[in-house]
This record gives structure tokens, sequence and C-alpha cells, in this order.
């Protein structure tokens, strides 16, 4: 197996839905940009995975062909939420492999203002078993879905360790602070907890609306290759993929009758062991984690589930300022999904981007000082979780 570098990466400004490009437009650029920061033409991409949630097949030519019509196969990926890494995983084991040289990992979301919901309503849908439960699980009638999945999940954390609904908010402050450094985060007004505590509720004792991420349009692009093609072309090796590991759904999501467990808390832990098995790294090892906080309740329990803290130890952590600058790991320098935007199908290869400029040490105003190791965390219910090392080579 070929280590596997990321010698490119790309980013647009993310927007507000009705405020961005079209969505092969955003891709697009996204994808010049990866192949600008690597210093090579499309001509060298061998295979591309093109990922995005909210649109018709083959999207993924259509945003690439500007690129170049040269014949290459191109995949096209959906895993809800965590489409953009699920592509990032496809790429890496073709490299990886030894199938291919030269990969882009790219995606976009062209997005509807407004909560998520289901565009195929004359058909089963995916989440039928976890409606199922989730009904048995919380009396939340009228809360749209995915706020009622993950408001459920914080507030069995709340029954369970005692954590105050404050933590959440904590979580929504420290995502603010952070976002203002950052020149691509959609929302940069920095807000105090008591701001978010005092914002519109929409779940009462549960959260507020600053608790969750807002829909957002953007997209975000990687070039993958190996040592090898790395030496021939002169790139820039400096960070690679020390480990990855993506994984699903296993009975306990349903069996354990837990709302936490429900929205991926098991995934996690599973896919965060495996990486930490397959590198030798353990969580105390890393300096700066990007992981999926599409609201401040997911953010809280995520710190447990990749081992960042004890279980039931996030209350702790927050308090004692363990998951910013000057703490024992910056989660979400860049603002997260809360503050920097989530375009569904961008969101795992923006956590991309924004590791590896950490790495390369020209993360700017959000840099993170020494950091060597780099954990990504990018969550897709229904289900999936792609966990991934970066390492400074």
């Amino acid at each position: 197996m070929s280590r596997v570098v990321v010698a490119g990466v790309g980013m647009i400004p993310f927007a507000k839905p009705g405020a961005s490009a079209s969505y092969y437009e955003m891709g697009a650029e996204a994808g010049r940009r990866a192949l600008a920061d690597a210093g090579i033409g499309y001509q060298l991409v061998e295979q591309a995975y093109a990922g995005y949630v909210y649109g018709d097949s083959t999207a993924g030519q259509r945003a690439i062909y500007p690129l170049g019509m040269t014949g290459i196969p191109i995949v096209n990926v959906n895993n809800n939420c965590s489409t953009g890494s699920t592509a990032l995983f496809l790429a890496r084991q073709a490299v990886a492999s030894g199938a291919a040289d030269c990969v882009l990992a790219l995606g976009f979301e062209q997005m509807k203002p407004g909560a998520l919901g289901s565009v195929y309503t004359d058909r089963p849908s995916a989440f039928e078993a976890f409606d199922a439960l989730a009904d048995t699980l919380v009396d939340a009638p009228g809360i749209p879905l995915a706020l009622r999945y993950f408001g459920g999940a914080g507030l069995a954390h709340m029954q369970k360790y005692g954590t105050p609904l404050e933590s959440f908010a904590k979580i929504r402050a420290k995502a603010s602070r952070h976002a203002k450094n950052n020149p691509l985060a959609i929302f940069r007004k920095e807000v105090t907890a008591d701001d978010v505590m005092n914002d519109q509720v929409i779940w009462p004792g549960v959260m507020t609306r600053l608790m969750a991420c807002p829909p957002t349009c953007g997209g975000a692009a990687a070039i993958l290759v190996s040592e090898a093609f790395a030496r021939r072309h002169g790139l820039n090796a400096k960070v690679a993929i020390a480990a990855q590991a993506m994984t699903t759904d296993t009975p306990s999501t349903f069996d354990a009758k837990d709302m936490m467990r429900l929205v991926g808390y098991d995934m996690a832990r599973a896919a965060a062991d495996k990486v930490y098995q397959q590198s030798g790294v353990g969580p105390d090892e890393i300096g700066v984690v990007e992981l999926h906080d599409c609201f401040a309740q997911n953010e809280l329990i995520t710190y447990e589930a990749l081992g960042l803290c004890p279980e039931g130890g996030a209350e702790a952590f927050i308090d004692a300022g363990d998951n910013t600058y000057g703490g024992k790991v910056v989660t979400n320098p860049s603002g997260g999904l809360l503050s920097k935007g989530h375009p569904l199908g961008a969101t795992g290869l923006a956590q991309c981007y924004e590791l590896t400029r950490q790495l390369r040490g020209n993360a700017g105003p959000t840099q993170v000082e020494g950091v060597r190791l780099a954990l990504q965390h990018n969550l897709g219910l229904g289900g999936a979780c792609v966990v991934t090392l970066y390492q400074q080579m």
C-alpha cells in the first residue's frame, strides 16, 4: 500500500442558498483551486470522485467537465452528510492500492433554505427504521427531522450525565470565535454563550436556533497522489493521510435504544478506534480536529466518541477550554459547520482543506501552533462515518 499524499486542496467561500453560483460552477472552481494548489494540470488526473447529495445523476460530470474531458472514470457519490469524506475515502483507496497515482476528490452542494427533508416522497424512506425508533425515544411532534435526531441526542446526554444546556451554548460561542478569523466562513460574527441561550427557542430546554448549522452552498476539492508521483512531479508532499476508516451502522444503533447511538456515536467510536489502531497514534497526540458539528449537540457527544475526553466528561472538557486554542485539542478552528457552513457534499472536503493548511502551517489567523497530527470526523445519518488522520511529513 502506497502512502497517500494530499498534494492540493481547494475551497470556495460558502454562501447562503440563493446567493451562490450553480452547483457545477462551484464544483469546477473548487477543482481548479485544488489543481492550482497542487501545481498540476487536469490531464494528470487518472480518476475522479464527485460528491453531492441534492442533484441529478452524473452531476459530477457536469462539474468536472469544465476542468477537462479526458475520458477518465468519474464516480458520483452520495452518503448524506458524509458524502465529501466518502469521496475522499474512495480516492485514497485508489491511490493506496496502486490503482491510480493521481485522483481528484470533489464535493459540492446547491441547497435550498430551511430544514432538510426528503426529496422522493413517493417511495419508502431510507430513514424508516431510524424514524420509528426516534418516535419511541423522543416526544417532539412538529420538530423537523434533523433537529429531532440531534436535539434528541443532546437531550439524552443531558439526562444521562447532567449536562447543562449552557454547554452546547459554549460550543456555539467557541465556533463563532474561531470563525471570525476565517475569511471563508459564512457567519463571522462573534456571539457569546448568553447570546446563544437567549436566541430563538426551537425546542424548549433542548435547543436554540444558533445551536444548529445553516443550510449552505459551496464546493471543496482535494488532489491525492502517491509518494512516487509527488517525487516525479516535484509536488508538495508535506501532508499525508496516515490512517482512515469508514464505518456504517451496526445493530447497536437500534438495539441500544439511545438517541446518541441512533445519530452515529458507535460509528464514530469504531472509526476512530480503527484509525488509532492503524496509525499507532492516540487521541492525546492530536493537536487539531475538524469534526461534524452540524449541531452543537453533536460536537459535544463527538468529543467523547473520538476519545478526546472520557464518556460523560464533555462538560468539564468544555469548561476547561480544552476544545480551543491553549487547550488540549483545538476543535474546528475553521468555525466548523456551525459557523463556516454545511454544504453537504462539500463538507468533508472542506474539512480536508482546513486540516491540510493547518499541517502546512499556512492557515493564517486560524493556525494552531506546532500541530503535526490532525483528525477529521464526518458523519452521515443513515448512515456512514469517516474518520481521517493527517500527518505532517
